[in-house]
């Protein structure tokens, strides 16, 4: 019997270089795809799912054509690797990362105790102090490698209520607004917050938390009783990319003996530039920061990042003694990523992050978003020039818009020219609703996309927008 036949699960180097080239192959084929791929596609979407579902056969089957079935499901749905993606916050998935995610599989090095394997848990180190290095956070600070802003957000609030409350937390309170990440608030509750001790701060004009608002707040909540220690600003909401008015709310927090945690899941990465490091200005008196290089540093989904001022808070509350770990060197020059999260055994997250910024340089992620801020610029003034509204001038790169129509539902009638757009299958953007009311959104963060897209975009939005008004009888121009 030939090894092949008899250990199945350890090809020889013909096969394995054969079954390399194979999904090779096919990423090289969806990469040349991308450009003129449907933004959004559901075209026999029901029928692919409904021939997915069955049962795990006894025998396999041949590599060619699984990897044919993936294509195709790959194809469907939402294109958020390509150019036209401009819904929610994008992350294109730089490819650098994506052989780095294959080197991560193939490697299946274990990093969170770093004595099994420690250039590789320095590897993720050096990566995570670079994000410490970009909010000038000091030598004892620490980080962690999550599966993305949820993870880590969850992470800081547990920190949070470890360090500043202890084991009798129920009478804590979080303040947040109405635009920052509902990851936020679902972190808060399976901390295990009371629901309504999550309390929402009001938004001034520019959808951002008021300082003085959040100031009686925390009051009144002392005076009843309550325990304020936990305050969440933003620095790039989902909805508009607004950028809560940090240096005020980090002397709100200090001065209420309350941590200041915010949540720069999108925005974090602008730091980068000259722009963002002024609009994010105050990010740096923060106790923890999360940022999510799968968004705005373009990396795959799954590379969330959590990090914290003062490490030794973040061991204390995550930290769990084993038995089966004796064996195990304590922590030194390098980090034991286990004692800082939730997680024992998870991949090498940080050769995705290390590997890209190695390859290029920070200068040329640095030079990508600064295009992403001048390609939110330009939506913005054109928007404006063809009679939409467009209350927020963009702190990042989202971009909230809509037709007032003379006379109707304006609701619907955005509905419809989002549908219409959507439709074309050029881009794909969203929708949401703010002060009540149904607004369009453009979020530019992938490195796939640029002008000549972002102006593709907009001369189907203003064609959309035109023809829909040509129906309903309304005037052809403002």
């Amino acid at each position: 019997m030939s090894d092949a036949k008899q250990y199945p699960f350890e090809p020889g180097p013909a096969q394995t270089r054969e079954m390399g080239e194979a999904v090779l192959g096919l990423v090289q084929r969806f990469l040349d795809e991308l450009p003129e791929l449907p933004a959004f596609d559901l075209d026999g979407a029901a029928g692919l799912a409904a021939a997915l579902r069955e049962p795990a056969p006894e025998h396999g089957g041949a590599l060619p054509d699984l990897l044919e079935t993936v294509h195709a499901a790959a194809r469907n749905g939402a294109i958020s690797a390509g150019p036209g993606y401009l819904a929610y916050v994008p992350g294109g998935g730089l490819y650098a990362a994506a052989l780095a995610d294959f080197l991560i599989a193939a490697l299946n090095k274990y990093v969170t105790v770093w004595q099994l394997a420690p250039a590789c848990a320095q590897i993720e180190a050096t990566a995570v102090r670079w994000l410490c290095d970009l909010f000038g956070y000091p030598g004892q600070a620490r980080g962690i490698l999550t599966s993305g802003g949820s993870m880590a957000n969850f992470s800081a609030i547990v920190t949070a209520r470890s360090t500043l409350l202890g084991e009798d937390f129920l009478g804590g309170t979080a303040y947040v607004t109405a635009q920052t990440h509902a990851s936020c608030a679902k972190a808060a509750l399976l901390a295990g917050l009371p629901r309504g001790h999550v309390r929402v701060v009001p938004a001034g004009p520019e959808l951002t938390m008021d300082p003085h608002a959040l100031r009686r707040m925390i009051e009144d909540d002392r005076r009843a009783g309550l325990w304020p220690f936990l305050v969440i600003g933003s620095a790039g909401t989902t909805n508009t990319g607004a950028v809560d008015p940090l240096p005020g709310l980090a002397a709100a927090a200090r001065d209420a003996g309350a941590w200041f945690h915010v949540d720069a899941a999108y925005g974090g990465p602008f730091q980068l530039t000259e722009r963002g490091r002024s609009r994010l200005r105050g990010i740096e008196l923060a106790d923890s920061i999360t940022i999510d290089p799968h968004k705005a540093m373009f990396l795959p989904y799954g590379t969330g990042a959590l990090l914290v001022r003062d490490g030794s808070r973040l061991r204390q509350a995550h930290h769990v003694g084993a038995e089966y770990l004796q064996d195990l060197s304590e922590e030194e020059d390098i980090p034991n990523f286990t004692e800082y999260s939730p997680e024992l055994t998870r991949e090498f997250r940080g050769l995705r992050l290390w590997l890209p910024i190695k390859l290029y340089g920070l200068g040329a992620f640095r030079e990508a978003l600064d295009e992403k801020l001048d390609l939110a610029e330009l939506a913005y003034e054109r928007l404006l020039e063809l009679g939409f509204e467009v209350p927020w001038r963009p702190s990042l790169t989202a971009v909230a818009f809509r037709w007032v129509p003379e006379h109707g539902d304006a609701d619907a009638f955005n509905a419809e020219l989002l549908s219409r757009v959507t439709a074309r299958r050029r881009a794909l953007l969203s929708s949401t609703r703010i002060g009540g009311r149904y607004m369009i959104r453009i979020c530019v963060v992938s490195h796939r996309t640029h002008r000549d897209r972002v102006e593709e975009v907009l001369d189907i939005i203003r064609e959309t927008c035109a023809g829909l008004r040509a129906e309903r009888g309304l005037p052809s121009h403002r």
